[in-house]
């Protein structure tokens, strides 16, 4: 988050935080007559919704976001900020609740626990909505008031108050509260569980640029389009060759020199461009990481761009 220039950004990025120990919440709230057997995990997740989630993600937006949107002629009384003013003190009252039951709820009734899970079902309902209205409604009434030294301002009072409660690596403490929120949990999962193969064979197939996969041992495992026209045509006879074997000779050190920069981690991106057939064609290299870190390989992307660069002025999708 460091990295960030805008406030909004910065505020939906902790929005996703937010939701991550949401789902681990949700799971052990779907199995709570289970969960309360090992609260450990549960405990944590509402931990994080509290003091991350609202003693330091709710605080910038009361004490900074809030504010200055008030100066800038938002009403602060009632309107949008006032519903989430109000959201906030109603997660705040369940989560507090929750929390002082929760030592207790494995000798509780299974009426009792489950008035323990509405409560959380409930906090999550309200979360979900909020964290939706203030994504899509309340931060782009911000981005059309504040200007760029409102904008600079807020990410410094955002960055203060990370440092001056958690010191120079705050960040990383956020960080490492989640994955142990997050430890062991299934909610922990890409969206692309989600689809079927068909549907990321399909999107592939239908991405606007081809990209070519070569995995950690050099050897190219996966390219798109493989039926239809391509800048760079070939067929699925160069799949299990050597990524040197798929470039020409004079090329072969740069594309090695990339390669190992991307596996030591001295490169994070290398780009090409050259005029072909007419057209200015773009080829970009991105290293491939897993989760924990490890080089899983290089992801070339290949995109004719002529047509982009041609484009002017705006093309709205309201008209």
């Amino acid at each position: 988050m460091e990295n960030y220039t805008r406030w909004d950004d910065f505020l939906v990025a902790e929005h996703e935080m937010i939701e991550r120990a949401m789902a681990v919440l949700k799971i052990n709230l779907e199995k709570i007559d289970e969960a309360i057997k090992t609260p450990l995990q549960m405990q944590r997740a509402i931990d994080f919704l509290l003091e991350f989630g609202d003693k330091i993600h709710n605080t910038k937006e009361e004490n900074f976001l809030f504010p200055l949107m008030g100066q800038k002629g938002l009403p602060v009384q009632g309107g949008p900020i006032g519903v989430m003013l109000m959201e906030h003190d109603a997660e705040r009252t369940l989560l507090q609740r929750m929390m002082g039951e929760l030592p207790n709820l494995a000798e509780a009734t299974t009426v009792a626990r489950q008035k323990f899970a509405a409560k959380g079902f409930e906090y999550l309902a309200i979360r979900a909505e909020h964290i939706w209205k203030e994504n899509d409604v309340l931060y782009p009434m911000g981005r059309k008031v504040f200007s760029d030294e409102d904008s600079a301002s807020l990410l410094d009072a955002f960055k203060t108050l990370d440092q001056q409660t958690y010191g120079d690596a705050a960040r990383d403490h956020y960080a490492q509260m989640l994955a142990e929120v997050e430890k062991d949990s299934e909610a922990k999962k890409r969206l692309i569980r989600n689809l079927s193969y068909e549907q990321i064979d399909a999107i592939m197939e239908t991405l606007p640029f081809e990209v070519t996969f070569v995995d950690a041992e050099d050897t190219v495992a996966y390219f798109n389009k493989l039926d239809k026209t391509k800048l760079f045509p070939r067929t699925r006879s160069v799949i299990g060759r050597k990524v040197e074997k798929c470039h020409p000779e004079k090329s072969v050190d740069v594309v090695g020199q990339i390669v190992n920069g991307f596996k030591n981690r001295t490169l994070d991106h290398a780009e090409f461009w050259i005029d072909f057939r007419d057209d200015k064609i773009l080829i970009r290299y991105f290293p491939v990481y897993s989760e924990a870190g490890e080089y899983m390989g290089v992801l070339e992307v290949t995109q004719a761009i002529g047509a982009i660069q041609k484009i002017e002025g705006e093309k709205r999708l309201m008209y």
